[in-house]
């Protein structure tokens, strides 16, 4: 029976996730996933998940095998693609950070968000893009393949977060250094969000980083809505764009 799991570890790796379900599939039933279990070679981390006794799993392994064995769409956005993408201006302390995007309307089961894992997790449901598709990317880490939000998309999430005042300066910091975004995926993207908000300050902040891409985009076609919004209530009114937002960010040159 242990020639079974063994193909199985040869296969996949020893730092991974095992989902019931999907080593059913396999031709592992569950009366044999759970001898495993006896006999020492998996432990088990939830109710139908698994790993290799022993194994320290990734989160990010863990994404992949939750999105590859249960064709799921967990998808890793803001801060932490564009860290990936080497777009980061400091070295967080402790734990770095992932923040996790999920449809609302399949979210991550509770397990996945309370286990200890190598990264802070930081999960959103998401309803930005009519399109949720929209801007991402695959991509292999470690060998994993992951779903990951082009930058394009990422620093429109970075934008959507809630307290967006107490990071934008950090989120300017890093769209300083996005110089070769797509001017038509930022195009589809702005067209298709739902936020105003995050629709006003991204034009507001890659407009004052000057990049050449910027000039490509039609603003016409962007639905920026009507009414002000305060993004810093003791900041700086910045009226082509109607927002109020830090006064750091404002006064930066």
């Amino acid at each position: 029976m242990a020639t079974k799991i063994k193909q199985i570890v040869d296969n996949k790796g020893t730092d991974t996730l095992l989902f019931s379900s999907w080593l059913s599939a396999q031709g592992i039933n569950r009366a044999e996933q759970a001898a495993y279990v006896q006999s020492g070679w998996l432990e088990k981390v939830a109710h139908g998940v698994y790993k290799v006794a022993g194994a320290d799993v990734s989160l990010f392994s863990a994404v992949s095998a939750y999105n590859t064995q249960l064709a799921k769409h967990c998808i890793i956005g803001a801060e932490t693609a564009l860290e990936i993408r080497g777009y980061s201006h400091y070295v967080p302390m402790g734990k770095p950070l992932a923040f996790l995007y999920t449809d609302a309307r399949a979210k991550l089961p509770k397990w996945f968000l309370v286990h200890d894992w190598d990264r802070t997790l930081r999960y959103h449901t998401t309803s930005l893009w009519e399109d949720n598709n929209l801007g991402i990317e695959q991509r292999e880490e470690d060998g994993r393949p992951l779903l990951i939000s082009s930058p394009e998309r990422a620093i429109m999430e970075c934008l959507n977060r809630p307290f967006v005042a107490q990071t934008l300066m950090d989120t300017y910091y890093v769209m300083e250094m996005l110089t070769t975004l797509r001017p038509t995926l930022v195009q589809q993207l702005l067209e298709q969000c739902s936020s105003v908000k995050v629709k006003r300050l991204f034009l507001y902040i890659s407009e004052k980083a000057n990049h050449p891409w910027f000039k490509a985009i039609d603003t016409s076609r962007v639905n920026l809505g009507s009414g002000r919004r305060m993004i810093s209530a003791r900041g700086k009114y910045v009226s082509k764009y109607n927002i109020t937002i830090p006064a750091d960010i404002y006064n930066y040159v």
